[in-house]
């Protein structure tokens, strides 16, 4: 097997199972673990993957984008505890956005019990939130994508435009100091700018494996977060640079 096409079916794998291990992949294709290391560092110099202890986890790109099964089993502990860290960062806010994604997700479970109206683009959140007796759930129509079960478009701008949100919980795909917050998809990008323009506070849930690349479009800049939540396992460097750009980071 020629070095691209190992190449290309390490990438696969990793894209399937959401993580590759040097070891067990080299035994897996039969060669040694150095070249499984040479053929990871040409993935990273390509921005296809992020070099992680052991291995590597594929990176989402304007052609590649993760499915929700995915992240619904990476990060996930840390994401829970992301996800509650966030919830109690509600204070007053009366109005709330929920952004796409499965960590916004896990952040309307815990807001269930709260007297607020919610506002969503995404039918995961809309569904995490239907048996709450207190929230008041509005679903903005338009165009659903099937890959995240959210909806995007003109339809879904208008009537996003026509709202002032007292708080909005975002997810990103990635986060950089050069190039702030990014996603794969322009329609996504769209909703997730509209969404920070729109609210008086605006608050990043974000994992560890986020920060540091770049994606294909930019919704928001760093600082237009109040705060950003992730978990202990950014390390305090990497948070004091982050924050030093405006918003407080909570690692938890």
């Amino acid at each position: 097997m020629d070095s691209e096409t190992r190449q290309s079916q390490i990438l696969e794998v990793a894209r399937t199972r959401g993580r590759v291990e040097v070891v067990p992949l080299a035994d897996e294709l039969g060669v040694a673990t150095e070249t499984i290391r040479r053929d990871l560092r040409v993935l990273a110099d390509r921005r296809l993957v992020k070099r992680v202890h052991g291995g590597a986890i594929p990176l989402e790109s304007a052609v590649f984008e993760s499915s929700l099964d995915y992240r619904s089993r990476v990060d996930l502990a840390q994401k829970h505890r992301i996800a509650s860290a966030a919830a109690d960062l509600l204070q007053s806010a009366e109005t709330v956005f929920i952004d796409e994604g499965f960590s916004p997700r896990l952040v309307a479970e815990k807001l269930a019990d709260h007297e607020v109206t919610v506002v969503t683009a995404s039918l995961l959140a809309a569904e995490a939130l239907a048996d709450s007796e207190k929230v008041n759930v509005l679903l903005l129509g338009g165009r659903m994508r099937g890959r995240t079960l959210a909806t995007v478009g003109a339809w879904t701008l208008d009537l996003l435009g026509g709202l002032v949100i007292d708080l909005a919980y975002l997810g990103t795909n990635a986060i950089s100091l050069e190039h702030g917050l990014t996603t794969p998809d322009p329609a996504v990008a769209a909703i997730k700018h509209a969404a920070v323009e729109r609210s008086r506070r605006s608050i990043l849930i974000a994992a560890h494996s986020k920060f540091g690349i770049d994606s294909f479009c930019r919704f928001a800049e760093v600082a237009d977060f109040e705060t950003i939540v992730t978990g202990t396992e950014l390390p305090r460097e990497d948070a004091e640079r982050y924050q030093a750009l405006g918003p407080s980071i909570l690692r938890v």
